[in-house]
């Protein structure tokens, strides 16, 4: 701990940002660059506690406290108060594979966990941690490490987000051949099209790819496991897979008028405006427009939050965004203490930019909606919704209840349906006869990732269900540990 009194001395700061006006006219990333000295003084604000939340990744109440990868936060943010910025690199890549990625789009539990946020804001850890890759980039520090010998074992990993380049990563270090399966045009799942540009750039994505590639990583692109080709002809060419597919199966919302023309699911709009924007910036004319619409996007979360800043980039007329839970208290509830997530009320970037033109928050709380209405050409027009009340039902659980004479109509040229994930597509789940859970995730045990199929793992999104980026890598990562250990009977990955 370098400056004991540096949590009394410094405020927090994290990296300033383009004005709304400014950055909704491109799809860059808006943050900009930290001074190293403000940096070393955020540093400097890390307390080194006896018991570090920050790092531990416990669950509590169902949500993360502290990092899920287990990154040791107060050793490299010591680390860079004291200047010793190539070794805060290294600490930072012993648990964390993409910190390029974690550093951009992590809602940082471990903020929300640290000691200094007790009664202060807490540590910049995130600020933090995206200057430490970034500049082990810009010095030449980050470079490919192929393993130095080969075990003749192959593995094949279906998925190339965040859990399947993590699992890749890793059993490439371990010396196995690694073949990564992509039914997308461009590696990356989520994080290529799933996350828009501006909050993620894919030059990063591609750029940590290549790097996986010269380390000796194979990527099959446009091949569906299921479809393309099949999981016995997989099983086959490889001695272990492991399914890293992702929870992609959207929920929808099943009420009358949902078959009209413009009510798309989020990741269609999200997809399509990332894949045009990076094949022609735009003029191939392949994307889900907003420009000069009426939209309106249901449901909330980071999904929403990027349908609503996609929407103002490509310059709607207007956007609402509905929300069925009630609006967040300003300051933590009683029953949300540290080190619990915070469950506050906070606005993204999305709807900073949609309050900067349209003059207020797009989000409205407590809200249902009813039906679609169209216009005589089968187009949504229109919906109609209901404000409701959550009320304890006969065993004790809060449920909605609509309010009664609270129906409205809304005008609306597009709708946008972001209310989450229910699991994973099954293609590829049934051609490898996988066993699935109740809630239709593939059935396998945290920490030890094995299905029913001798041979075939199951880690991320796909096995756990909807879930963060950092909780990927960490089930990348640890899937394959055990992969690992099922094809030389030991390991040494961590």
């Amino acid at each position: 701990m370098g400056k004991p009194s540096g949590f009394m001395e410094y405020d927090r700061k994290t990296a300033l940002e383009d004005a709304p006006f400014m950055r909704i006219a491109h799809y860059r990333e808006f943050a900009q660059p930290i001074d190293v000295t403000t940096l070393q003084q955020q540093g400097a604000r890390c307390m080194d506690c006896g018991i570090p939340f920050c790092h531990t990744g416990t669950l509590i109440s169902g949500m993360a406290s502290g990092c899920p990868i287990n990154n040791l936060i107060p050793e490299w943010n010591d680390l860079v108060y004291r200047n010793q910025w190539r070794d805060a690199l290294d600490r930072l890549h012993k648990t964390n594979n993409f910190p390029e990625f974690t550093g951009r789009v992590c809602p940082a539990p471990c903020e929300g966990s640290c000691t200094v946020g007790l009664h202060g804001d807490p540590v910049a850890i995130k600020s933090i941690e995206k200057a430490i890759i970034d500049r082990g980039f810009d010095e030449g520090w980050v470079q490919a490490r192929p393993p130095a010998r080969r075990t003749g074992k192959r593995v094949a990993v279906i998925g190339s987000g965040p859990a399947g380049l993590a699992a890749a990563a890793q059993l490439n270090q371990a010396g196995h051949t690694v073949t990564v399966y992509e039914r997308a045009d461009r590696p990356g799942g989520l994080l290529m099209y799933g996350i828009p540009n501006m909050k993620l750039d894919k030059a990063l994505v591609m750029r940590r790819v290549r790097l996986l590639e010269e380390e000796g990583v194979t990527f099959v692109l446009n091949c569906e496991v299921g479809t393309t080709i099949s999981g016995t002809e997989v099983r086959a060419q490889h001695d272990a897979v492991i399914l890293c597919g992702g929870a992609t199966k959207a929920r929808n919302l099943d009420v009358p008028g949902r078959d009209l023309r413009g009510i798309h699911l989020a990741m269609q709009f999200l997809h399509a405006n990332t894949k045009s924007y990076l094949d022609s910036a735009h003029e191939d004319g392949a994307l889900i427009s907003a420009t000069h619409k009426h939209v309106i996007v249901i449901g909330g979360g980071d999904t929403g939050t990027d349908c609503v800043g996609t929407s103002m980039r490509h310059g709607c007329e207007s956007v609402t965004q509905f929300e069925i839970m009630p609006k967040p208290p300003l300051k933590r509830a009683p029953n949300n203490p540290w080190p619990e997530w915070p469950k506050v009320y906070k606005m993204d970037y999305g709807q900073e930019e949609a309050a900067a033109k349209f003059g207020a928050d797009p989000r409205q709380y407590t809200i249902s909606t009813k039906q679609f209405i169209g216009d005589e050409h089968g187009h949504i027009k229109a919906l109609q919704t209901v404000d409701i009340a959550w009320e304890k039902d006969a065993q004790g659980r809060f449920v909605p209840v609509e309010v009664p004479g609270s129906e409205r109509t809304h005008k609306a040229d597009l709708v946008l349906l972001a209310m989450g994930f229910v699991g994973p597509e099954k293609n590829a789940i049934e051609s490898f006869g996988v066993a699935c859970d109740e809630r239709s995730n593939v059935r396998a045990t945290y920490g030890q990732y094995t299905t029913n199929v001798d041979g075939v793992f199951a880690a991320g999104d796909m096995r756990r269900g909807q879930s963060l980026v950092v909780w990927a890598i960490n089930e990348g990562r640890e899937v394959a540990r055990e992969c690992d250990r099922y094809l030389m009977g030991t390991t040494m990955l961590p």
